[in-house]
């Protein structure tokens, strides 16, 4: 498994066409925003890479360019648990970065993906001197607690169609990840790797789904036809 540190070995400036996918820089002042897209950099994270380790100081705001990534707790000290899927338009670890602590979790790439990263020095300096984007990463905390706390709940039911359900509720949020839009490019076996589930019982309950006309499966990928349906089919589940 590469190391954290040969992605930032691998790091270069992000393209025009990756910069203009990053919601962010958009509330940004023109100053600030220069700063900020000047100190990005993004890496290609093999399948299997940690981009964060437990117990590894954080040292960027990372974000999701292209490809799928997973939050997960440390498997060797009990029950493996994914908290979330991170798709592309994510960014993620600002909590960590708020408290100046280190990771309480894993972020491991599902498959080959792009990932920037914003430097420490680079996110406080942007939160002592924008309000903008001060309040941004207030929404962002405050959604990611929202959507933590439905994932508790829904991981107490055992019906495989409801946590499934869940699962792509939450990889469709719009707040936390912009970037996916109604496509999202995710194969079953990747959903079972964030469920929790094989990819034969993923399929009967992405075809159970599909069936109410809340998603349709795609080539490569799902799109959601009812995201407000999804999202009260896993209520009435709780």
């Amino acid at each position: 498994m590469t190391t954290a540190s040969s992605l930032r070995e691998r790091a270069r400036a992000l393209t025009l066409e990756e910069l203009a996918g990053i919601a962010w820089l958009d509330v940004l002042e023109p100053a600030k925003r220069t700063r900020a897209e000047v100190a990005l950099v993004v890496a290609e994270a093999e399948v299997g890479e940690l981009v964060c380790r437990i117990g590894r100081p954080a040292t960027y705001w990372f974000g999701v360019i292209d490809g799928l990534l997973k939050m997960s707790n440390d498997s060797a000290l009990g029950t493996p648990i994914t908290f979330t899927g991170v798709p592309p338009g994510a960014w993620f670890g600002e909590g960590t970065l708020l408290m100046r602590e280190a990771y309480r979790y894993n972020i491991e790439a599902l498959r080959t993906s792009l990932v920037a990263g914003l430097p420490t020095a680079t996110f406080y300096e942007l939160l002592e001197t924008s309000i903008p984007f001060n309040r941004y990463v207030l929404n962002q905390i405050n959604e990611r607690l929202g959507q933590f706390i439905a994932a508790r709940e829904i991981d107490r039911i055992t019906d495989p169609d409801s946590r499934v359900a869940r699962s792509l509720a939450a990889l469709f949020h719009p707040v936390l990840y912009p970037g996916v839009g109604s496509l999202l490019r995710i194969t079953q076996q990747e959903l079972g790797y964030l469920v929790g589930l094989s990819r034969q019982r993923v399929n009967q309950a992405l075809q159970a789904l599909q069936a109410q006309q809340l998603i349709r499966i795609e080539y490569g990928g799902l799109r959601v036809l009812d995201l407000d349906g999804l999202q009260r089919r896993m209520r009435q589940s709780g």
